[in-house]
């Protein structure tokens, strides 16, 4: 199927590694100029190599508002627009409410809530103004099955799915869709890192997490950062132009509600 994507112009926010890098290989391969930024200057440098010549690369802090209009301000000097944005951040700290301090709510809001907030102001106005545009948010899967360990993540990005679907109703008019899609178990590097910290609390190992995690999914297994990547692909893409205001679960059929 031909997405239509060639020669669109796609930000893809912490797109160093995981979902993020999956998602700017993906809109690479169907013909999407490409801009990446990340705060780790060399997984930066190496992504970019992966995606493809063309790609714009630029570390950011996405907890930073003039960093992330700086960004966009860039990639609108290379390219002459942006087409697309993925915003996405990476993801708080695994805690339970008793050891969740309140700067670990206050890191968590800025990483998660405001960088999309940020994203949103610096590329939304144009978007509507050429009456094109495609705002897609990376959250989790506890959006909409709140994940036990993950109250920063529960919390926080909920708010995210709620501020995706007020924009859609603002900026469906000028035919910019705006989605957040819900990963669940996928095998990124975060994802070990939290088994391994599971694995620390419980006295058991990586695997032994990884397996449990396996079990509580339909298909009884994790997935992959690709099979991610072409969801969003498709939401970036005019095949998806009546839709919007969508949080859509990418899972294996971890969510087990009827509204997943």
């Amino acid at each position: 199927m031909d997405l239509g994507l060639k020669d669109k112009v796609a930000i893809v926010a912490a797109a160093s590694k995981g979902l993020g890098k999956a998602v700017a290989q993906v809109l690479a391969r169907e013909g999407c100029r490409v801009a990446i930024c990340s705060r780790d200057l060399a997984s930066l440098q190496k992504a970019a190599e992966s995606i493809g010549a063309d790609t714009f690369a630029m570390p950011v802090n996405v907890t930073d508002e003039e960093q992330v209009k700086g960004f966009v301000e860039k990639v609108q000097e290379k390219f002459g627009r942006v087409d697309i944005c993925v915003a996405n951040a990476g993801g708080p700290p695994s805690k339970p409410f008793a050891e969740t301090s309140m700067t670990d709510w206050e890191n968590a809001i800025r990483t998660n809530l405001m960088s999309t907030l940020y994203f949103a102001h610096a590329v939304l106005p144009g978007m509507r103004e050429r009456k094109w545009g495609r705002f897609i948010t990376i959250t989790s899967a506890s959006v909409k099955q709140p994940l036990d360990g993950l109250i920063l993540s529960n919390s926080v990005r909920s708010a995210v799915a709620n501020l995706v679907k007020s924009l859609s109703n603002e900026c469906g008019p000028d035919n910019v869709l705006v989605h957040n899609v819900c990963p669940g178990f996928t095998a990124t590097d975060r994802l070990l890192d939290l088994a391994a910290a599971l694995a620390k609390k419980e006295n058991t190992t990586p695997d032994a997490i990884v397996q449990r995690w396996s079990t509580q999914t339909a298909l009884k297994r994790v997935g992959t950062p690709d099979e991610f990547a072409n969801v969003v692909a498709f939401l970036a893409s005019e095949s998806s132009s009546y839709m919007t205001g969508a949080s859509i679960a990418v899972d294996g059929g971890l969510i087990k509600g009827i509204f997943s």
